[in-house]
């Protein structure tokens, strides 16, 4: 069965969501998907420093 998808509001500066889709767009992704993909870089290393999250 899928991951059920959830809705997560985001706020941070104009600026800084700008450089965010510069980025994610060289790298022809959305920012939605970009931003998923950095959350999910983020808690790889830090099971990996950690632990596994057994409990989320």
């Amino acid at each position: 069965m899928a991951d059920k998808i959830v809705k997560f509001t985001f706020r941070t500066e104009e600026e800084l969501l700008k450089k965010l889709r510069s980025v994610a767009e060289y790298d022809g992704r959305s920012a939605n998907k970009e931003l998923e993909i950095l959350v999910k870089k983020h808690v790889a290393e830090f099971e990996k420093e950690h632990g596994k999250i057994t409990n989320p």
